[in-house]
């Protein structure tokens, strides 16, 4: 009986693992016969999970969608990166997941053996959180799953857009992807009214439905979507813009700044270039200072002299300090 009940955990976990299973390949799985498996599926479905089952040499085992979600079954890895994932969402930039995550946490914990709530609680100890400023935004998760649905299934996308000034209007669109950077969610959609692509954040979306209706699906505005994004949130929203070619090699430059700070290429051995923007140029010298390598700068030439002035300023600044700090007294 132990056997038996050890295997149909086992059988319900590869079901939970895979979208579908031929018979043959449960039966590998579990090291017994395809007859077996079918009388553990009967078991299962008399304990109330919805297994499905298609006939012929193309059908297979599929669990369906029941009334109450079946209770998950994690190996050890699983059940530490889920509860590690619970606790990083509480700091995410949606509304209402921080307590959310920590209700399911607080059951998963119920339930983990001492050796695994050993590791979660350790990485929680010694893991300190870069939390996020007054300034960041948060969006309602109930706004992100309506777009994400809208999305799956290509359905038009009626909302009232908040811009940075404040102002609203009204769009229609046709939504093709949700991209989320490490403060922000955004939509890509195709809007109808202007005809073009276009970047929305999703924290500035209020939903107006009824949606609808259905649409063919457009090609992308880019194979690579966060890259696509990411010029528009670092460069084209930004009144000065510039090109800085980055004294490190490509690869260095990737780990230190983020997309949403600008998009990096490729330059040549030991440098890339910096293609990023700030709301005005003394901005963008106070901007590229922060980032902490050396540059060489190659778009505007403008930006050379709001350097220059920032240099003298800080010089001044120096000097004026040397003159009142008091002499040193002699011995």
């Amino acid at each position: 009986m132990l056997e038996t009940s050890a295997r149909l955990l086992r059988l319900l976990s590869l079901l939970q693992a895979h979208r579908e299973w031929s018979g043959s390949d449960l039966a590998d799985r579990l090291g017994v016969t395809p007859r077996t498996v079918r009388r553990d599926v009967d078991r299962l479905r008399e304990l109330g999970y919805p297994v499905n089952a298609s006939p012929g040499t193309g059908g297979g085992y599929q669990l369906g969608v029941g009334a109450e979600m079946p209770p998950l079954l994690l190996d050890d890895e699983e059940a530490v990166a889920v509860a590690v994932g619970l606790r990083t969402a509480a700091g995410q930039g949606i509304e209402g997941i921080g307590e959310t995550s920590v209700r399911a946490l607080a059951k998963l914990e119920q339930v983990l053996p001492n050796r695994l709530r050993r590791r979660v609680s350790t990485l929680n100890t010694f893991t300190v959180p870069m939390l996020r400023g007054p300034a960041a935004s948060t969006v309602d998760a109930s706004v992100l799953t309506e777009l994400a649905n809208a999305c799956r299934d290509s359905e038009r996308l009626r909302f009232a857009y908040r811009d940075h000034g404040g102002s609203s209007t009204r769009r229609t669109v046709e939504p093709h992807r949700l991209v989320c950077t490490e403060r922000r969610w955004y939509l890509v959609a195709w809007d109808l009214d202007r005809e073009d692509w276009r970047t929305f954040r999703a924290d500035r979306i209020t939903p107006k439905p009824p949606h609808g209706p259905r649409f063919t699906p457009r090609p992308a505005p880019a194979e690579d979507l966060a890259a696509y994004v990411s010029k528009g949130v670092s460069r084209q929203v930004y009144a000065a813009q510039a090109v800085l070619r980055l004294l490190i090699p490509l690869e260095e430059a990737a780990q230190r700044i983020s997309p949403s700070t600008g998009t990096l290429e490729a330059d040549g051995a030991g440098t890339c270039l910096l293609r990023t923007g700030a709301h005005s140029l003394d901005v963008m010298v106070i901007h590229v200072m922060l980032l902490g390598v050396e540059f060489e700068i190659l778009e505007p030439v403008e930006l050379t002299a709001h350097v220059t002035a920032a240099r003298d300023r800080l010089s001044r600044a120096l000097l004026r300090g040397q003159e009142q700090s008091p002499a040193a007294s002699p011995r």
